[in-house]
């Protein structure tokens, strides 16, 4: 799908799903890594990730099409456009938009668990970064701390 077609798609749902008029920019853009679409505040313009159609079907682009209309449609209205505002979340539900963006084969990985116990009480602290177990010990009973 081109850029042309994605931008007659918007023009077309924002037709049929809000019975209003988009008439700004929508574009595919290849550096949005973990979201699904981006809305601008300043100029309207709507940023697409490719990987919405290219990993998942064409529902998928649609529902973050819609999501993407919804920020663009609130902010319109002179409310805040994020999540959290009732009336964003009323008519995301309404027209049938996606909450999230399903993740992408981009999204980074998360570092592995370290696991460390203290050797007194058998506590144990679930880490993502080492530690130096000669400076720091349990928070509970003053005791070593053993990395597992």
């Amino acid at each position: 799908m081109t850029n042309l077609e994605l931008q007659q798609l918007t023009k077309r749902i924002a037709k049929e799903s809000f019975g209003k008029n988009f008439p700004y920019k929508v574009v595919f853009n290849r550096r949005l890594k973990t979201t699904g679409g981006r809305y601008h505040l300043n100029d309207h313009h709507i940023d697409i990730n490719p990987l919405m159609l290219e990993e998942f079907d064409e529902a998928t682009l649609i529902g973050v099409i819609k999501h993407e209309l919804v920020h663009y449609f609130v902010h319109m209205l002179n409310e805040k456009p994020d999540h959290r505002n009732p009336h964003f979340q009323q008519l995301l539900r309404q027209v049938g938009g996606l909450r999230y963006a399903p993740a992408t084969s981009k999204r980074r990985q998360t570092a592995p668990k370290l696991i460390y116990q203290c050797q007194k009480c058998g506590l144990e602290y679930l880490r993502r970064r080492r530690i130096n177990t000669q400076k720091y010990v349990c928070s509970k009973c003053r005791g070593r701390l053993r990395l597992l």
